[in-house]
């Protein structure tokens, strides 16, 4: 069970590396052209303020992600998680977002991938980080 755990902690840590460094590429590139043509339907923001929400929530994930794997804060990594679930379920399963060609089996794997490093992220929250003492 112990190597599952591993595996799940790695899976999302992995996961959530990747997704707020796109997100990162795609807002920063998008706030430094000065445009607003980030355009992310399944998303309850539009504009700018699509643009600024995600630029800043991803680097947000990119510093809950290096605290967690330090050891430190590691909730708020689970909280970074859930709340890409949760922003995914709601965006497109629960949403009038319209799915073009080939794009719900993208979301689907999407989704399936979210749920499982979140569950990476509930077991790194209660693992345990050895520490030698020195006297």
């Amino acid at each position: 069970m112990e190597v599952v755990k591993v595996l799940l902690r790695f899976f999302s840590y992995l996961f959530h590396g990747i997704l707020a460094l796109f997100l990162v590429a795609v807002s920063g590139l998008t706030l430094a052209s000065g445009g607003q043509s980030l355009h992310l339907g399944m998303l309850p923001w539009t504009g700018s303020t699509l643009t600024r929400v995600v630029f800043f929530g991803s680097i947000g994930g990119l510093v809950t992600l290096v605290l967690a794997i330090r050891g430190w804060l590691r909730v708020l990594f689970f909280i970074w998680s859930l709340g890409a679930v949760v922003l995914l379920v709601k965006g497109y399963i629960f949403s009038g977002y319209h799915f073009g060609a080939g794009e719900a089996r993208m979301a689907g794997y999407l989704t399936i991938a979210s749920l499982v490093a979140l569950a990476g992220a509930w077991f790194q929250m209660w693992r345990t980080v050895g520490r030698t003492r020195r006297y």
